[in-house]
């Protein structure tokens, strides 16, 4: 009987000291939350790469670049809609992530565009990349793909 507070102790002490979520990364004052790409089909030629990115502190950062280890090619992409047609197009300069706000890299708008993969995306793998930004750096991700036709992550447990 004497065991079952201690126990209670250890199990509670574990769980304060876990992470609030296991894919989230922290670089500086910027958040990103779980970072993830969409499966494709055998072939195909690009991927997209999406997360949450927010920004904790008082001046803004810039989203420059990246890597992602199954692709030759990383860029940062809007789409928007003119006329009834959608296009895509990269995003010249960077992407600001306001000072104390975030910024949501989406299937349907601003996202990574993962160019010259070099195999297919599973759902369930996950890929090692990297996000580069103006003040905080280079941060060291891991992106979990999810389904082919996911419009978010459909779990954030690893």
């Amino acid at each position: 009987m004497k065991l079952l507070p201690l126990f209670g102790a250890l199990v509670l002490s574990a769980l304060l000291a876990a992470p609030a979520t296991a894919h989230d990364y922290k670089a500086g004052t910027l958040v990103i939350h779980h970072p993830w790409a969409r499966a494709t089909p055998q072939g195909a030629p690009v991927g997209g790469g999406y997360a949450v990115i927010e920004n904790t502190g008082d001046q803004p950062d810039k989203l420059t670049g990246g890597s992602f280890a199954a692709s030759a090619g990383f860029a940062i992409h809007q789409m928007s809609m003119k006329d009834g047609v959608m296009s895509m197009a990269p995003v010249e300069g960077g992407l600001e992530i306001p000072a104390h706000g975030q910024v949501e890299l989406n299937p349907s708008a601003v996202h990574l565009m993962f160019t010259g993969l070099k195999k297919q995306l599973k759902k369930d793998d996950e890929i090692d990349g990297t996000l580069v930004f103006e003040k905080a750096g280079t941060v060291n991700v891991k992106f979990k793909v999810e389904s082919l036709g996911a419009k978010a992550p459909e779990h954030d447990a690893q």
